[in-house]
């Protein structure tokens, strides 16, 4: 199946604690490339993420950015500066000693020492953040679904655009090779025409004569390039209609066919190829622009 290499998907799960959400958008790339975006709380849950999009995607470049929004309240906690209160005893008590203060150290004291307490908040997100690692690959599965549908939509119309093309390569390389047979007969008729022209004037050898002007027309022969073309036309069916990924693999078959129509360009003669060979490699590079998104 064909599957486009550009699109994007979204999803969301909710449950007691909160919601998780993920975006995901791809476009063309020769590898995969991963770049994830998630929030403090999920970043040892990254690898298990890698692996969950690498199963679904073979080929693009990929951004995946994931949240979470958690229901509980904030959280306060306190931490106690125990060097510094150890300090501080330490020195009260010896002003006690010196009879310079009277009492003990209490928890109003403490909360009068700026440097005694450390208050802050701590979401109810970071306390489960361990929680969240299933409901986090269920978004993810469902996101890279409709992702893998929506590429599979695109890739689709791709198909359909580029087996259009292709049946229009098909058209044009027949349109070639009978143009290069008309070349080649006009070929032969311009040598033999010229080779009487010289006859008439030096003693020449006609057996031998109508051999290299054979040999000589027969170096325009195109048959071995026409065949590969037309193989890689069928093969480019096989690829198309198969379940694996598809477009590095016409990429190359394209890199083919233009090869072999510049070698026929090299050896047909004739005006009418030179125009047939034009047409076959603007559509060839219709096609590799297309080839280009398609996974």
């Amino acid at each position: 199946m064909m599957r486009s290499m550009t699109g994007f998907a979204a999803a969301t799960a909710d449950d007691p604690r909160g919601t998780v959400s993920v975006t995901i958008r791809t476009v063309n790339h020769r590898f995969l490339d991963l770049q994830l975006r998630l929030p403090p709380v999920l970043a040892d849950l990254e690898p298990r993420v890698r692996a969950l999009v690498q199963r679904g995607l073979a080929r693009g470049r990929v951004e995946l950015q994931a949240s979470v929004q958690a229901r509980g309240a904030a959280a306060p906690v306190v931490e106690l500066n125990e060097s510094f209160v150890t300090a501080v005893t330490s020195a009260i008590e010896v002003a006690r000693a010196a009879g310079l203060v009277q009492g003990a150290l209490t928890p109003g004291d403490l909360l009068r020492l700026p440097q005694a307490l450390a208050i802050r908040e701590r979401s109810a997100e970071a306390e489960t953040g361990a929680g969240w690692a299933e409901a986090l690959e269920s978004v993810v599965g469902s996101a890279v679904t409709a992702l893998d549908d929506m590429r599979s939509r695109e890739g689709a119309l791709l198909k359909t655009d580029l087996g259009a093309r292709k049946r229009t390569l098909v058209t044009l390389i027949d349109a070639v090779v009978v143009a290069a047979e008309a070349g080649r007969v006009q070929l032969e008729a311009r040598l033999l025409e010229r080779a009487r022209d010289l006859s008439a004037s030096l003693p020449i050898d006609q057996a031998s004569l109508a051999q290299e002007v054979v040999r000589a027309a027969q170096r325009s022969d195109i048959s071995e390039e026409v065949t590969r073309f037309r193989a890689h036309l069928e093969h480019w069916d096989a690829l198309t209609d198969g379940d694996e990924p598809c477009g590095r693999k016409l990429d190359f078959l394209l890199q083919e066919m233009n090869r072999e129509i510049n070698t026929i360009g090299s050896k047909a003669d004739g005006l009418q190829v030179s125009e047939h060979i034009i047409d076959v490699k603007a559509e060839l590079e219709r096609m590799r622009e297309q080839v280009q998104n398609v996974e």
